[in-house]
C-alpha cells in the first residue's frame, strides 16, 4: 500500500487530508500535526524552516513514507525549495494561495486575499502574485491581508475567537482601495481558514466565491505520485493521527471535520 505523509502546524491540514481521502481511497496517509509549534504562520522563518526538515525526516524514518504533502501554505513557502534539495529522492507536493483559480473564477477581476503572515511575506508568494497579476489582456486587483490570530483561534476551536478575528480582517481588507469595486472572489491562503468557510461566508455573503486548494492539491499528489484510481474491491486506505503536542484538539478536530473516530499517538 503506498503511504504518503502529511504535515501541517496544526489541525488545519485536515481540510488537505479531506480531500486528499476522497481522491485516493486506496492510500495510507501518515498525517502529523506539529501543534506543540503552532502556528507557524507567525514564526521566524528559520524556526518553520526547521521544524519542517525535523517532520520530514521523522516521517521518512519511521512511516518509509512514499511522499509528502506540505499541507501548510507558509510551511510550503518557507521550506519546500529545501525540502527538495536535502531529500531528492522524495516527491513532495506544497499547498499555495489559489490565485489561479481565482482568476479563473472571478467575473469583475477583484480577488481578495486571506493569509498568514509568513505566506504574504515570502518570495514564493510574492513570485505567485507577480506570475497571476502580469496578464496584460485582463489586469487583476488583488487585495491581501495577513491574518494574524486567525489560525491560533480555529486551532483552538473558538467560535467567537474565530468570527471575531474574521470580522476584523474581513473590515481590513475591505477598507483597502475603497475607490475600487468590491471583491467578488476570495482566497483562503491558509488550511486553517476552509474551516472557518461558514463564517467567512456569512461576513462575506452571497455575492463572494471562496476559494481554496485542498481539491487541487489531491489531483496533483496523484499525478506526482502516478497513482492510478482504486480498483473495483481494492481495501480502503487508513489514517494514522499524530501530534507534537496536546492530542486532543487533533482528535476533536478529526472528528467534527473528517467524522473520523481515532486516537492520536503523541510524537
Amino acid at each position: 500500500m503506498t503511504t504518503v505523509g502529511v504535515f501541517d502546524s496544526g489541525v488545519g491540514g485536515l481540510s488537505v487530508l479531506r480531500a486528499l481521502r476522497a481522491e485516493l481511497p486506496q492510500v495510507h496517509f501518515v498525517y502529523l500535526a506539529d501543534n506543540a509549534h503552532a502556528p507557524y504562520g507567525e514564526q521566524a522563518s528559520q524556526t518553520v524552516l526547521d521544524r519542517a526538515l525535523r517532520l520530514t525526516e521523522r516521517l521518512r524514518s519511521e512511516y518509509k513514507i512514499d511522499g509528502l504533502v506540505v499541507a501548510c501554505n507558509t510551511a510550503t513557502a518557507l521550506a519546500i525549495d529545501e525540502l527538495r534539495h536535502t531529500h531528492r529522492d522524495l516527491p513532495f507536493i506544497g499547498v499555495e494561495p489559489a490565485l489561479k483559480p481565482a482568476a479563473a473564477l472571478t467575473r469583475n477581476s477583484h480577488i481578495g486575499v486571506l493569509a498568514t503572515r509568513g505566506t504574504v511575506h515570502s518570495t514564493r508568494f510574492a513570485q505567485l502574485l507577480h506570475r497571476v497579476t502580469d496578464e496584460p489582456q485582463r489586469p487583476l486587483h488583488v487585495r491581501i491581508q495577513p491574518c494574524d490570530g486567525l489560525a491560533h483561534a480555529i486551532e483552538r476551536a473558538d467560535p467567537v475567537a474565530i468570527r471575531e478575528r474574521a470580522r476584523f480582517h474581513l473590515s481590513q481588507l475591505h477598507a483597502q482601495e475603497p475607490h475600487r469595486p468590491p471583491i467578488d472572489t476570495l482566497v483562503l491562503g491558509c488550511t486553517h481558514y476552509p474551516f472557518a468557510s461558514n463564517i467567512l461566508q456569512a461576513l462575506c455573503g452571497a455575492g463572494v466565491q471562496l476559494v481554496d486548494t485542498g481539491e487541487a492539491v489531491a489531483r496533483r499528489t496523484r499525478a506526482v505520485l502516478s497513482l492510478e484510481a482504486p480498483a473495483a474491491g481494492t481495501g480502503p486506505g487508513s489514517v494514522t493521527l499524530l501530534s507534537t503536542g496536546d492530542h486532543h484538539p487533533l482528535e476533536q478536530a478529526a472528528a467534527r471535520w473528517l467524522g473520523m473516530s481515532a486516537q492520536v499517538a503523541a510524537t
